[in-house]
């Protein structure tokens, strides 16, 4: 499709969307500056719009005007009498096979405007996992780009009026299609509102993440906003007492797993061995409480286990030892 074919198809979706939300006499005042904003912002808009009205009222008339029949109840003669206009002449009455053409068409009309409106408020829910050592770049049905981390896994759900994406396990980073339904990721019994931007969220064993790469995000549970994030920061929201902890982060460092890198700046090392593990055969196993509480700070390649090693070895409170794909690390007594 060309660029000017999807705009025009998204005009289409955006003025049915509105049309139906002004139908259900649903939008506040808020909602009402935003449609007469998007109405006002292209001629195209308005030409979509009305031509989703006309077609609407279309539909309604040719409902309305189908003939009701009841049960085996026997015809009356030859023709079949239709609403007519106020203060106009009687038509001469119409052939059964004109009104059985006329009924076809309403019928037909009839099913093109439920398959519409099944199309457009239908809710859609399509799932992606990711594999051990198998992350994914995944488009979304609006546009929105998530880079879905290895072991990794989200339900995504659309439907006319909104974009809810459910984080099930593992990390994803989201550059959100920018468009009039509102997005949001759930995970842990958080709720991530976009409000225009690319943010990451990962859980972890003992708080989930949230970074802000640009734009800005709301971060609510249980109906209270929890963190009001822009662009370079980070929450860390505790799975346990929702204790939540905002710190400023270099932009580039969010993204580097995209790229292959797994960046740690002041990271346990257990939550650092489960970065490294999703990616890789070779498995790092910390042995004690006291190794995986202690802090890291680095930059390595994500496949890059040897590196991984010696950079383990090259702390004076960590002993390590190998065994085959197993690279236990235990605290040095």
């Amino acid at each position: 499709m060309t660029r000017p074919d999807r705009m025009e198809a998204d005009a289409t979706l955006a003025a049915a969307q509105w049309h139906a939300r002004q139908r259900e006499g649903a939008l506040d005042a808020a909602e009402r500056d935003r449609f007469m904003a998007w109405l006002t912002a292209s001629p195209g808009h308005l030409r979509e719009y009305l031509a989703i009205a006309r077609i609407a009222g279309e539909l309604g008339e040719a409902i309305r005007a189908m003939p009701a029949e009841t049960g085996d109840a026997p015809p009356r003669g030859n023709v079949v009498a239709l609403p007519l206009p106020a203060r106009r002449a009687v038509a001469a009455p119409a052939p059964r096979s004109r009104l059985r053409g006329a009924r076809f068409a309403a019928a037909a009309v009839l099913v093109l405007g439920l398959g519409i409106a099944a199309h457009l408020g239908w809710p859609r829910t399509i799932e992606y996992a990711t594999a051990h050592g198998a992350p994914r770049r995944i488009e979304l049905p609006d546009g929105t780009l998530v880079h879905l981390n290895a072991q990794s896994a989200l339900a995504a759900r659309f439907n006319a009026f909104a974009r809810r994406v459910e984080l099930t396990r593992g990390q994803a980073s989201f550059v959100v299609a920018a468009e009039r339904r509102p997005f949001a990721v759930e995970a842990a019994g958080l709720r991530i509102r976009d409000i225009g931007t690319t943010f990451d969220v990962s859980l972890r064993r003992e708080q989930a993440r949230v970074d802000v790469v640009e734009g800005r995000v709301h971060v609510v549970a249980d109906g209270r906003l929890l963190a009001d994030l822009g662009a370079g920061q980070r929450a860390r929201i505790a799975h346990r007492d929702r204790a939540v902890s905002v710190s400023r982060e270099d932009v580039a460092a969010m993204t580097a797993w995209w790229h292959g890198r797994i960046v740690f700046r002041d990271e346990p090392l257990q939550e650092v061995a489960d970065q490294f593990n999703r990616l890789n055969r070779v498995r790092i196993q910390v042995e004690d409480a006291a190794a995986g509480r202690l802090r890291l700070t680095g930059s390595l390649r994500g496949g890059d286990v040897a590196s991984l090693r010696a950079f383990l070895d090259g702390q004076p409170g960590l002993a390590t030892t190998v065994e085959g794909d197993l690279v236990r690390v235990a605290a040095r007594h």
